[in-house]
């Protein structure tokens, strides 16, 4: 009996709600697949004791960025690090309009929905967002995760002579892609930077003969 892990009792309709749109499987059409690629700038790095200061995200469809259906909103903050304002410059009493954590979450999940979450280095955005979900008594997201920091390695050609590095960081990809990093270091410029970087490689890696879904998760 001990093996079943607990599931939060009376769960808020928005989460309801959301988690009713995973009954169905994906489609096994890659172009049919919608994907939200996010970012978060946080007060540090850890799970525990930071909290997130602002969430970014696009949506692609059939290959291309929907500019109309951009995420961007700001937090409200009890916690702050003055040591990280100089990389996302976010003040805690700045000029922005900020919303509850709890309120950031309903709409996040309302934007996101079933979409293939995609990110640079994404555990740690995960690792944000569900610390923050079970902060507010949720469970994890459910969303399918694309790592671009991941994925790009599979771009890179394998020989003896170049062995490809551990880990890639978002300049890295954006300086092999020529993308442009006027808005590096918001939730939102960060984003675009690693959407427009994601259709890069994908579309590197639709001349492989068994590229889908399956092989971008292998």
């Amino acid at each position: 009996m001990g093996l079943f892990k607990k599931t939060p009792k009376n769960l808020p309709d928005y989460w309801i709600k959301y988690a009713s749109l995973f009954k169905e499987s994906p489609s096994k059409d890659f172009n049919d697949l919608i994907f939200v690629v996010l970012d978060t700038e946080t007060t540090g790095f850890s799970f525990e004791d930071d909290r997130i200061l602002s969430i970014g995200a696009v949506k692609i469809k059939k290959e291309s960025i929907s500019v109309q259906e951009v995420f961007d909103i700001y937090l409200e903050q009890e916690k702050f690090n003055k040591e990280t304002v100089h990389v996302h410059g976010l003040l805690k009493n700045g000029q922005r309009e900020c919303i509850s954590e709890v309120l950031a979450l309903v709409k996040f999940l309302d934007y996101v929905g079933n979409a293939i979450i995609v990110a640079h280095h994404a555990g740690f955005d995960m690792g944000m967002l569900n610390t923050a979900l079970e902060r507010n008594d949720l469970p994890k997201l459910k969303n399918t995760v694309l790592d671009t920091g991941v994925i790009y390695k599979k771009t890179l050609i394998k020989s003896y002579l170049v062995q490809p590095k551990s880990n890639y960081t978002l300049d890295e990809l954006a300086e092999k892609f020529s993308i442009s990093r006027k808005d590096r270091h918001t939730a939102l410029g960060d984003a675009y930077i690693t959407a427009v970087a994601f259709l890069k490689i994908i579309s590197r890696l639709k001349e492989k003969k068994n590229f889908s879904l399956k092989y971008l998760l292998r």
